[in-house]
């Protein structure tokens, strides 16, 4: 006896719930997949969140498309799911929900100040170099000399160095022109990338910290006396490779002076945020001195203050709640137990486990979250699933973008480009509407 179908729905079409539905085929399950995503295209931070000159890292999307035009599936794009189709209502026509909707909110830089025009969270600056359609109209202010970047990681180098870029060097990236504009025309000069704590300490991988050393008009600018000689001993043997290759990185970095280029990038580390300065807009930022006693950070009360117009607080993303289900409003995630969300509901990526990792950390949750589909389904399903999401669409007279659909804005954006960039991006949503549905 043949077993039904077990119909699954996927929102959100970034990694994690890419790889969730791609580990649904390999287990060979009976499953019918349909994967939803507020935005006409798929790939979720893959698109809009790597940096748009790292264009290699966007190579993962071939193995997504791979996925995507499996029989077994279909995308739905443009469709919001807790604002046109509710949670309930997915649970009314499929067996098994899987909830992928990443982490898309900036965690707050909670100091005074951070609330003024001119601080800006890395993830809606990123959102607008990527012509993210909820970013375009950020409209930043690069109409300054110093720009504060807050944060040890590789999301604040990606920042730092898309805004020390010049056009030539951006030419094979897929940044939107009024970005790259701005960017060019502005009167930055000098960028600091804060730490809180030291270079052993700093979340950079290494090969986006040498990407630091071959700027052509930016220089990394790093003081030799906030070096330690070693690594020290480490319990991890790979950490301990990537903290002594940065190490070194950074120690040939403290040969270079400021007079090398026009711009700067400067590693100031052993600086904690304290206050942004200014009473309509950010003005400048004061920092306070830090030092580690016995693995707790803790303050010297010796203080910095630089003059900037911008600040971004790169520390991190948060989830945001999804309406209908349990969130964990101190993690910031969905509540679950080991991806168990509630009968039939699961949770993959960012929003089960916080925002760490990259982008193949997601795959190990698609698995799990498919063994949990093949235990509780072992009788097959009972849901009619697709049929009843497009008889649902067409109801709310919904238009929503099919994988064909998407595949007409690829090509009309890789036909669009010009001067080697790989494709121009749109940047309104009703422009990819009119693709899809005007061609």
């Amino acid at each position: 006896m043949s077993i039904s179908k077990i119909s699954v729905v996927v929102v959100g079409a970034g990694p994690a719930g890419f790889y969730a539905a791609d580990a649904l085929i390999k287990k060979k399950l009976n499953c019918e997949i349909d994967i939803i995503d507020f935005l006409p295209t798929p790939y979720g931070l893959i698109r809009a969140g790597v940096a748009p000159d790292h264009q290699t890292t966007k190579k993962v999307i071939k193995s997504f498309e791979k996925t995507a035009l499996n029989d077994s599936c279909h995308f739905f794009g443009n469709v919001h799911i807790g604002n046109e189709i509710s949670i309930s209502e997915l649970k009314e026509i499929y067996d098994a929900i899987i909830i992928a909707t990443g982490a898309e909110s900036d965690s707050l830089l909670d100091i005074p100040g951070s609330s003024l025009p001119g601080v800006i969270g890395s993830a809606s600056f990123v959102g607008w170099y990527n012509a993210h359609p909820n970013y375009i109209n950020l409209n930043p202010n690069l109409e300054t000399n110093n720009v504060i970047i807050i944060g040890n990681g590789n999301v604040a180098i990606d920042i730092a160095r898309v805004l020390v870029k010049n056009r030539n060097e951006m030419a094979e990236s897929d940044i939107p022109e009024y970005a790259l504009s701005n960017i060019e025309n502005s009167s930055i000069k000098d960028v600091f990338i804060f730490g809180r704590r030291g270079p052993i300490e700093a979340k950079f991988t290494n090969v986006e910290l040498r990407e630091m050393g071959e700027l052509k008009d930016a220089v990394a600018i790093v003081r030799p006396d906030q070096l330690p000689l070693e690594v020290g001993s480490l319990s991890d043997a790979r950490e301990q490779r990537l903290k002594e290759k940065n190490l070194k990185t950074l120690q040939e970095f403290s040969k270079n002076k400021i007079t090398d280029a026009r711009k700067r990038v400067h590693f100031p580390f052993w600086y904690k945020p304290v206050k942004i300065l200014g009473t309509q807009k950010v003005e400048g930022i004061q920092m306070e001195k830090t030092f580690l006693n016995n693995g707790i950070l803790e303050s010297t009360g010796e203080y910095l203050e630089i003059e900037c117009g911008l600040v971004i607080p790169a520390i991190g993303y948060r989830s945001r709640p999804v309406k209908g289900l349990p969130f964990n409003d101190t993690d910031f995630v969905i509540s679950n137990d080991n991806g168990r969300v509630d009968m039939g509901i699961y949770a993959v990526g960012w929003i089960k486990r916080g925002p760490s990792g990259v982008i193949s950390t997601n795959r190990p949750d698609g698995v799990l979250a498919a063994n949990h589909i093949e235990n509780d389904f072992r009788d097959g399903g009972s849901k009619p699933g697709r049929t009843a999401l497009v008889s649902m669409l067409e109801k709310k007279n919904i238009k929503f973008v099919s994988f064909e659909g998407w595949k007409l804005i690829d090509k009309a954006e890789i036909s669009g480009a010009i001067s080697g960039a790989p494709r121009k991006k749109f940047e309104k949503i009703d422009d990819m509407l009119d693709v899809v549905f005007y061609k």
